[in-house]
């Protein structure tokens, strides 16, 4: 499974502090996603940085 940050993102940070291993905040100050597939070891906390997006900036691929 992968993760993709839409541009509605609007930089707060969540994502990256609650699953580090797969979501970043870039240069311009929005989040990113890995472009590999999720660990198995992240999964529970990718889901839960998607789940908590404020503005549902995160989607599933």
């Amino acid at each position: 499974m992968r993760y993709f940050v839409n541009d509605s993102c609007i930089g707060c940070g969540m994502c990256a502090s609650t699953c580090p291993a797969v979501f970043r905040i870039n240069d311009e100050g929005t989040a990113e996603a890995n472009e590999k597939d999720v660990e198995t070891a992240f999964e529970t906390e990718a889901k839960e940085a998607m789940n908590g997006c404020p503005v549902s900036a995160i989607e599933e691929l």
